[in-house]
């Protein structure tokens, strides 16, 4: 039987009160969310920080996407503040080997994330070590970005190499292409402006849910 496409909704914002309101609207529909988290230098905008998310209790699990430089310097913070796995860009660090055994010391689920622009084949010697692959399907930093469709090529690829992998797939995943993302053999699809910036989010979720069941 053939596994079931998630979705996961993940949050990104910069202002600590959106933050809470955001969770708490999450909280309704979901028990699982990503937390965005960006440093305004490996991409150009900031987020909130673990600090912010340490301080609002919620009874959701969530995983920190980590678009930052330096990644193994946010582990420590983002344990404490109760994530259960992180994510970070292979791009932004040159030993992703030390993040992920720094991060396995701790606890944490592990997963590695590449830009649009980054090739499979650089990943290839990193992914037994790791918990999941993350294919960024828009340039990373903002919500509501363009879907860039040839990074389902990405997919097949990373499938073939590694049949067992769990693959997501994170940026411009809405109603009009989330049954083409899910068709192409992905385990998780991460969602944000085509559930948060929706007047009624937990109503967008859970079509979408629909539509990727239905596929």
């Amino acid at each position: 039987m053939p596994k079931l496409t998630r979705i996961v909704p993940a949050i990104l914002t910069d202002d600590p009160s959106t933050l809470e309101s955001m969770i708490r609207q999450a909280e309704n529909f979901t028990d699982y969310v990503q937390m965005d988290i960006m440093d305004g230098q490996f991409v150009p905008s900031r987020s909130i920080t673990w600090e912010h998310l340490s301080h609002i209790p919620t009874k959701l699990s969530w995983e920190a996407h980590l678009m930052v430089l330096r990644p193994e310097e946010y582990l420590d913070g983002f344990h404490q503040a109760g994530a259960r796995k992180v994510l970070f860009h292979h791009e932004a660090t040159p030993s992703p080997r030390e993040v992920i055994a720094r991060a396995r010391a701790l606890g944490l689920g592990v997963g590695l994330a590449i830009n649009p622009e980054t090739a499979v084949s650089a990943i290839l010697p990193l992914v037994d070590e790791v918990d999941s692959i993350l294919l960024m399907s828009v340039n990373p930093g903002f919500y509501g970005s363009r879907f860039i469709p040839e990074v389902m090529d990405k997919v097949e690829e990373l499938r073939r190499a590694r049949p067992e992998m769990e693959i997501g797939i994170d940026g411009g995943v809405k109603e009009a292409n989330i049954v083409q993302v899910a068709r192409a053999g992905v385990d998780v699809i991460y969602v944000g402006s085509a559930i948060f910036l929706q007047p009624k989010p937990a109503e967008s979720f859970h079509r979408l849910q629909t539509l990727v069941q239905e596929s």
